[in-house]
């Protein structure tokens, strides 16, 4: 169950990581000044942790392997797309209030998508798995319409 604690913080992570960073946007006139913070707090946080981390335990640095290497790498270049995609709504005029629950209310639907199909499941899936994906849509539009002014 330590995998939940985990969840949880990334759940708090991202749910502070578009006010935070449009506030960083405005506040430094540029939105790739503020990508540019992302960028070096993703070295320190993704590049120097692992490494210190990798340097100090059992098999340390060792090999990559190929599939491996490249399916992270590519992971990693999402993350940075969707920081990007971001950055560029704050840009264009949208709020965190508006983003971000599009965001976040679109991105577990597309996740469970591309899970299916990059991991097909054994059964067919639940009907609710369905009504799922409309009570998240609705919810978000909830969001977006009822949000603080």
């Amino acid at each position: 169950m330590t995998w939940i604690v985990f969840a949880l913080g990334a759940v708090l992570a991202w749910g502070m990581y578009g006010p935070a960073l449009h506030k960083g946007q405005v506040l430094l006139g540029s939105p790739l000044r503020a990508l540019l913070c992302v960028g070096f707090a993703y070295f320190l946080l993704g590049v120097l942790v692992p490494v210190a981390s990798l340097a100090t335990s059992p098999g340390g640095i060792g090999s990559f392997p190929l599939a491996g290497s490249l399916w992270a790498t590519i992971g990693g270049a999402l993350g940075a797309i969707g920081a990007i995609c971001i950055i560029w709504a704050f840009k264009s005029g949208g709020l965190p209030t508006y983003v971000m629950p599009i965001v976040f209310g679109g991105a577990p639907l597309v996740n469970v998508i591309v899970s299916a199909v990059m991991h097909p499941p054994k059964t067919a899936p639940n009907p609710l798995l369905y009504v799922g994906f409309l009570v998240t849509a609705v919810g978000a539009g909830m969001v977006l319409y009822f949000k603080p002014s």
